[in-house]
């Protein structure tokens, strides 16, 4: 039987979350790929084969369960990868941008995992990798404000809270804390950063790629990661070093 995978927030060409559905379509799994953004379909067609899209605001619950029981299948992998970000200072956060913000970067997260995650512990295997970011981890950064790290750091926390509660079913629950990636988000400030500002306090002396972040969930969802349970694994280039 194909192996399973759905990923969220996979529309854009230059995204995290299509480099992961690339990745594990290669590895001969089925994507199923949810995404708010019309051009999802176009992702699914570029994978071809038995790729699907679905388009859902992960933040509206009774379409999010509509779209979670049309998915009949036993879903084996789950990238809870969407997300937004927002630089604003916190004097000028509004409540209604917090909630906002927190709702759409935690709310499909926690849906899909209660969902999910309870049928693989029933099944007694699966795994699941959380989108955190190194703004969890060193409080905030370029374009990141206060919101932001705290739903990507409040990440971190259910991934370790979750993962100890499925562990002994045969589920595992990792995360992934990215740090300054080229994708559509953020090409733009980095090809105008001609003093190199925001690469300096990179080691590695530059952005990463979407396929080092998939290469990553790739390996968290893969055999290789077995005895992996509530980890977050940095891809950073350095630039938080614990």
């Amino acid at each position: 039987m194909e192996s399973i995978a759905v990923i969220t927030g996979a529309a854009s060409a230059d995204g995290i979350g299509f480099a992961c559905a690339k990745r594990l379509a290669a590895r001969g799994m089925k994507v199923i790929l949810l995404d708010l953004s019309e051009a999802v379909d176009e992702r699914a067609a570029e994978l071809g084969g038995s790729a699907r899209a679905i388009r859902v605001d992960l933040t509206d619950e009774v379409a999010l369960r509509q779209v979670i029981a049309s998915i009949d299948e036993p879903v084996d992998v789950l990238i809870n990868n969407a997300g937004i970000a927002s630089p604003t200072r916190i004097g000028d956060i509004t409540l209604a941008e917090f909630r906002h913000l927190m709702d759409v970067n935690l709310t499909g997260m926690f849906l899909l995992t209660q969902h999910f995650g309870a049928l693989m512990c029933e099944r007694g295997r699966g795994t699941i990798v959380n989108m955190s970011s190194v703004s969890a981890q060193q409080g905030g950064g370029n374009f990141a404000g206060a919101h932001y790290a705290a739903s990507k750091a409040a990440i971190i926390g259910f991934t370790k809270a979750v993962a100890r509660e499925m562990a002994p079913h045969g589920v595992r629950v990792n995360a992934v804390a990215p740090g300054l990636i080229a994708t559509d988000i953020t090409n733009a400030a980095i090809a105008s950063d001609h003093d190199g500002r925001l690469t300096k306090a990179i080691p590695a002396r530059r952005a990463g790629t979407p396929d080092e972040v998939a290469a990553a969930v790739d390996f968290l969802t893969g055999q290789g990661a077995d005895y992996m349970v509530g980890q977050v694994l940095s891809v950073n280039g350095g630039s938080y070093l614990p």
